[in-house]
């Protein structure tokens, strides 16, 4: 099985997106890789975490300046080319977003090429990228009934976490 997993920048996308990657690696000897954008954490945490990781043009749309909500408009069409390539290069079985600035060119050109995709969505009301592509995706997995409404096909799921939370050590 081949994964390409889409999306970062913050925490809150990159670490369940590398749960999500170690997962399908560790039990189901999957192929994982990740696409991002230059600036989000996913630049630090997944390389250091083994995965190869492939950088896309991408950017903010929400709350910043007209300037930069005109660059991300340029820069979106190229991103979503270089992901075209990607996955005709890659050949992924699914195409998995997890929110984020590269989520959303990842998730496009999976929907335009009819690779199949899966959002995860871990917030109650979903970002923006994931609420853009929600009726697009093939299947979500969320992690609250009333956010089953944004997306086809949405299974509640909950949010995955690392390993290491299950060892924290215990005050004595």
């Amino acid at each position: 099985m081949k994964v390409l997993i889409a999306g970062g920048g913050t925490g809150g996308h990159v670490v369940p997106a590398l749960a999500i990657g170690r997962k399908l690696r560790d039990a189901f000897g999957a192929e994982v890789r990740f696409v991002g954008t230059e600036r989000g954490l996913e630049t630090k945490l997944i390389p250091e975490a083994g995965f190869p990781l492939e950088l896309v043009k991408s950017g903010q749309l929400k709350n910043v300046s007209l300037v930069t909500r005109l660059k991300t408009f340029t820069d979106l069409p190229l991103g979503v080319l270089h992901c075209i390539r990607l996955i005709r290069s890659f050949r992924p079985d699914v195409v998995v977003g997890v929110g984020g600035y590269a989520s959303g060119p990842a998730m496009a050109a999976a929907v335009l090429l009819r690779v199949p995709t899966l959002a995860y969505e871990p917030n109650a009301l979903p970002g923006m990228t994931n609420r853009l592509v929600g009726k697009y995706v093939s299947a979500a997995a969320v992690a609250y009934d009333q956010t089953t409404h944004y997306f086809r096909n949405a299974t509640v799921t909950g949010v995955p976490v690392r390993p290491e939370i299950f060892y924290i050590p215990r005050k004595t």
